[in-house]
């Protein structure tokens, strides 16, 4: 008898959970929120503006010895990975 009263007292309580929520959007709101959105998404393209890519900034410096080492910066990480290699290329190349 236990186990039957848990049981109707879990439906009970899904039910009363479920009828709100299910009665809270009706079809046609559904349909007008849809076509609002959509409306939304075609305005986007044409106020989204493309930024511009900005260079990878390198500060070089020089120490006593010769020896040169730099700091890096920019938007794009790959960018600067790609610089790092051919700063560490050149400067290996030319003994420094």
């Amino acid at each position: 008898m236990p186990m039957v009263k848990r049981n109707i007292i879990k439906l009970i309580v899904f039910v009363f959970l479920v009828i709100p929520l299910s009665s809270g959007c009706s079809e046609e709101q559904f349909k007008d929120d849809t076509q609002k959105d959509e409306l939304k998404l075609e305005k986007i393209p044409e106020i989204q503006q493309i930024r511009p890519e900005r260079p990878v900034k390198i500060k070089l410096r020089r120490d006593v010895q010769g020896r040169y080492s730099w700091e890096l910066s920019g938007d794009n990480p790959d960018e600067i990975i790609r610089v790092d290699k051919r700063l560490r290329r050149a400067f290996a190349q030319s003994g420094q």
